[in-house]
């Protein structure tokens, strides 16, 4: 079995594979300093509470946009699963030809993103991560990442207003039955929630026009990307599981015997 580990900025998920099929799909808490012994402890019991035994993990791949903690994670994978995990990184083949100025900039959260959604729906696409941050990027038919657009996350905008304006509260963040508020609380659930609508719409309407592509399929991820997609008739599918795919498209175009 195949441990498909995303290491995002709020969230490490972790994903176990069976014969290319997601049996499992599982989330630790990014910030929360640990050593190699507690992530190597701590995902066996994740595993096992779930079960699904541990020493059937042959493999493992891992995408990370947070370099403090792959040290203690992938020292703590090699001893408890006594598997040298495969790192998205420059020279891993990805079948994604980034085209952009500066490929270097190109996370790798973005780039498996990409190539779970090129798989996937083929190309041309524009791939639409509802995370930390909100990444939109442009892959086109022939698998090429051209264009990516960054913009502030829904949670970040929400943790700005309420850090930063003395009188408002911390909100759950959710739809309002309404976009015309009547309180404070429904007020910046509507701003929240409806202008990350607005922005993802205008977005994706202009990067498809300057592209000058027509017939771009638009695909959303993200744990928030279910909400904005129910909204929108801008994304054509949502998967909340694309980049774990992705990082099993990716494992499966590597040379095993390289590994």
């Amino acid at each position: 079995m195949l441990l498909a580990v995303d290491v995002g900025n709020t969230n490490i998920t972790l994903g176990v594979f069976k014969d290319g099929v997601l049996i499992g799909n599982f989330r630790l808490n990014t910030r929360i300093a640990r050593t190699s012994d507690e992530y190597g402890i701590a995902i066996r019991n994740i595993l096992y509470h779930n079960g699904i035994d541990h020493d059937r993990i042959k493999d493992c791949i891992i995408a990370s946009v947070v370099p403090a903690v792959m040290h203690s994670l992938t020292s703590g994978i090699i001893k408890y699963f006594d598997t040298k995990p495969l790192i998205v990184a420059a020279g891993v083949k990805t079948g994604i030809n980034i085209q952009t100025e500066v490929p270097s900039q190109i996370g790798a959260d973005r780039i498996v993103d990409a190539a779970g959604a090129y798989e996937l729906y083929g190309g041309p696409l524009i791939v639409i991560d509802f995370g930390t941050a909100t990444t939109y990027d442009f892959v086109d038919e022939k698998g090429s990442f051209k264009y990516g657009v960054t913009a502030p996350g829904i949670r970040i905008s929400a943790k700005a207003l309420w850090e930063d304006a003395a009188k408002l509260p911390e909100v759950e963040i959710t739809k309002p039955k309404t976009i015309l508020a009547r309180e404070t609380i429904s007020s910046m659930q509507a701003g929240l929630v409806y202008g990350q609508i607005g922005a993802t719409e205008y977005i994706v309407k202009n990067m498809i026009k300057e592209s000058g592509y027509e017939n771009v399929k638009v695909v959303a991820t993200g744990g928030l990307g279910k909400m904005i997609s129910n909204e929108t008739s801008v994304i054509d599918k949502y998967n909340p599981d694309l980049t774990l795919q992705g990082m099993r498209f990716i494992y499966e175009k590597q040379d095993r015997k390289k590994l």
